[in-house]
């Protein structure tokens, strides 16, 4: 065996002591007696270092530092038992008042409601006349108006809050979750933090003025910071698999580090001062982006290849990696939980094992170059895969193309953002941020065309199943282009199933897109949705569509439009805020023109609103007998009625006619009352469809359906709801004023059109 195989052979070593430390950090952050298992953990390495004393064998070595390090990690989760047990006897899983001073330790990142949660280290939590004192690890949470208080609030700050203390679980970081209700002091940071908050500021500011998308990429892909970035374009990220780079990942911290070595090597320095300088810039980068757990991981690995560079060791990428795991997993056992960190470790150890296999046996069909292109983002994603599946069921099959595109503007983006970040003039601070918008619009550009491809994302089992299938998956598509010659039959059995599986894929794919809107109706005029227990009702007009709600969840609504081919929305109209009306915005945000709405009654009603505007929509408060048009269609609001309060019974009823087109009226969730106090203030049309009001309850005004005297009724109701909707009471007025009933829960989708021959056509997606 040669020196170098013998070198890869004993980088492995490492690896298993990450596991056995991974393993040991699990077990102690979920159990109450990691004192106990550091105590067992101990007496076995004691076991472990005589055995290897008396036998001197390698194995012995390495568990003896495989148990080792998992007990140094379980000893780090016991000695913060104290600080837990100080912090319940005061009494916070009961929701107790508590003051707390605090030291701001990462981003002050939004929430869904307009707050925002950050991590902090308290250094005094005060309940009554008791006071704890000590680094105490806290996750600190404030509505809308709280964070408008920290609005100058940033890492290093020294904030004094009340609040109300939320159960924690024991397996996590923080020993305490606050929800502020006060904000007693929140300075800006003050010293070196202040510097490093004002270089982001600056790089902020400055690219305010270049147009979206493009500018709100760059302070994420430099410094972290992803404040500026729209909503439809984060989303957009996401769904193309290119959300590494929204933020600053390993792959950053490396790019930095190794720039300054090369610069400082091309300067003619000598080792040591080539080590201490990339050391140096490696800490101030890592305190410039905030130390998130890929950032601390890759600076962990970085310092470490670093070192062995200085001291002259040849060092294995994997080897470094495992040490980097290790080391941090025993300062911090809870990153063991911390997906982040898992996808972070997983998609360098993929670079580092299955990227250049992969590029080996892509190369036997294509340029050598090419298929290292294609192997380093498919080698992440199939190891990523099982990992992202937990909380996403669904595969990006276009993944690997959009980071193949997107990957190379991303090293010009990052090195001239931060050099944008750190000029110390401002002219000069503008001129690398406007240089850095160049591969920042680029990258946004590969992510709104790949999220707005229908095939993008296929549907995957969720959950560990979903998870282990997947990971399967990947394993036999890795045997199939790497082609190992020592297990013969086993690459040819999995380069059949990777053909069955991109047949399968393929026409799954083609059906949900292609083949989906063939199945419907080409003629359809109007359609509900299937978005289970809520609303969400399209109509079209030529070429333009409008949408009526939403739906409570986004994921059936995109599916929905995936089966009607529908990208874009020249009218949205929200007819109040219950989240079965508006809980499925997530999938048309960026995609609308105008959008409706009925009065907002919370505040998070409003800023729903302002993620419509920010995506591009314009906004317009409905008022009784307000009209508009789409295509030839003309629309007509029927509420909300005057002097309703926001909900229900103000919903925005919706009344549509036109050529050609079937008379539809839509009564949102409105009740029996407003019901009949519609229809004493106009004259009530006849209707050929009616959207039926609250997906069928029995709160219904009898004569309203009377009136008028539809031909299909429209009734969004999910399967087996507790609710028992639609109820028999609806049903039989139905039933009574000679209206077919198309119910979502039972029929999934359905359509209504006129034929050629002027005759109400039904088509229902789960039966005739």
């Amino acid at each position: 065996m040669s020196e170098r195989q013998a070198l890869r052979r004993r980088a492995w070593r490492p690896v298993s002591v990450a596991g056995v430390t991974w393993t040991g950090a699990a077990v102690a952050t979920a159990i109450p007696t990691a004192g106990m298992l550091t105590i067992v953990l101990l007496v076995a390495v004691a076991v472990a270092a005589a055995s290897f004393l008396r036998f001197r064998h390698p194995a012995v070595l390495v568990a003896t530092v495989a148990v080792a390090c998992a007990a140094s990690a379980a000893g780090s989760v016991a000695a913060m038992a104290p600080i837990r047990q100080a912090i319940a006897h005061l009494e916070a899983d009961g929701g107790r008042h508590l003051r707390v001073v605090a030291t701001v330790t990462g981003h002050v990142s939004g929430s869904a409601d307009g707050g925002a949660w950050f991590d902090a280290t308290a250094s005094a939590v005060t309940a009554g006349d008791t006071t704890v004192r000590g680094v105490i690890p806290a996750r600190i949470g404030l509505d809308a108006e709280g964070r408008e208080h920290l609005s100058a609030v940033g890492q290093g700050s020294e904030i004094v809050v009340t609040g109300r203390a939320i159960s924690t679980d024991p397996a996590e970081r923080a020993v305490l979750v606050l929800r502020v209700t006060e904000v007693e002091r929140a300075p800006p940071p003050h010293g070196g933090w202040a510097v490093f908050e004002s270089l982001r500021d600056g790089l902020t500011a400055s690219s305010h003025g270049l147009p979206q998308p493009g500018a709100g990429l760059i302070p994420g892909l430099a410094v972290g910071d992803t404040s500026s970035l729209e909503a439809r374009t984060e989303a957009a990220m996401k769904v193309s698999s290119l959300s590494h780079l929204t933020a600053v990942s390993g792959a950053n911290c490396a790019l930095v580090v190794g720039a300054a070595f090369m610069l400082l090597a091309g300067c003619g320095a000598r080792r040591w001062v080539r080590v201490v300088g990339a050391l140096t810039v490696l800490a101030g980068f890592v305190v410039l982006v905030t130390p998130e757990p890929s950032v601390v991981r890759a600076a962990a690995m970085s310092a470490i290849g670093i070192l062995a560079l200085g001291f002259g060791r040849p060092t294995v990428g994997i080897a470094v990696l495992a040490a980097a795991v290790s080391l941090l997993l025993i300062v911090d056992p809870w990153l063991c939980r911390s997906l982040g960190f898992a996808l972070s470790a997983a998609a360098t150890a993929a670079l580092l094992v299955l990227a250049r296999p992969l590029a080996d046996g892509l190369a036997r069909g294509m340029p050598r170059p090419l298929a290292l292109a294609l192997a380093v983002p498919a080698s992440a994603q199939i190891v990523c895969g099982p990992l992202v599946v937990l909380i996403d069921p669904h595969v990006p099959l276009l993944g690997v193309a959009a980071n193949m595109l997107a990957e190379p503007a991303a090293a010009p983006a990052t090195i001239a953002g931060v050099l944008a970040c750190i000029a110390p003039f401002p002219w000069l601070r503008d001129g690398l941020t406007a240089l850095a918008w160049i591969p920042a619009a680029w990258i946004a550009g590969v992510a709104h065309t790949t999220a707005s491809l229908p095939v993008q994302n296929l549907p995957w089992p969720d959950g560990p199943f979903g998870a282990a299938l997947l990971a399967v998956v990947g394993g036999t598509i890795v045997l199939a282009v790497a082609r190992p010659r020592r297990v013969p039959r086993l690459t040819a059995l999995a380069t059949v199933v990777v053909a069955v599986l991109i047949g399968s894929a393929g026409g799954t794919s083609a059906i949900r897109t292609v083949g989906g809107s063939l199945t419907v109706p080409a003629d359809w005029q109007v359609t509900m949705c299937d978005v289970g227990q809520g609303d969400a009702t399209l109509w079209r007009s030529g070429s333009q569509v409008a949408l009526v709600d939403t739906g409570p969840e986004p994921e059936p609504l995109a599916d929905c439009f995936q089966t009607l081919g529908i990208g874009h929305l020249d009218l949205v109209v929200l007819t109040h805020f219950d989240k079965d009306h508006v809980g499925g915005s997530a999938a048309i945000l960026g995609r609308a023109d105008v959008v409706i709405h009925g009065p907002p009654g919370e505040p998070a009603d409003q800023r729903l609103l302002d993620r419509y505007a920010a995506g591009g929509a314009r906004l317009i408060a409905a008022v009784m007998g307000m009209t508009g048009e789409v295509g030839t269609t003309r629309w007509q609001a029927l509420g909300p009625l005057p002097g309703m309060e926001p909900g229900n019974d103000a919903s925005v009823a919706i009344d549509v006619a036109g050529p050609g087109f079937p008379r539809t009226v839509m009564l949102g969730d409105l009740g029996a009352e407003p019901q009949a106090s519609l229809l004493r203030r106009i004259d009530v049309p006849r209707a050929e469809i009616v959207k039926v009001s609250h997906h069928g309850s029995a709160d219904q005004d009898a004569e309203l359906y009377r009136r008028l005297d539809a031909t299909v009724g429209l009734i969004g109701v999910g399967a087996d709801n507790t609710y028992g909707h639609p109820t028999s009471a609806l049903l039989d007025i139905m039933r009574q004023c000679g209206t077919v009933a198309a119910r979502t829960d039972t029929d999934g989708i359905v359509a209504v059109w006129r034929d050629g021959h002027g005759r109400l056509a039904l088509w229902r997606q789960g039966g005739p």
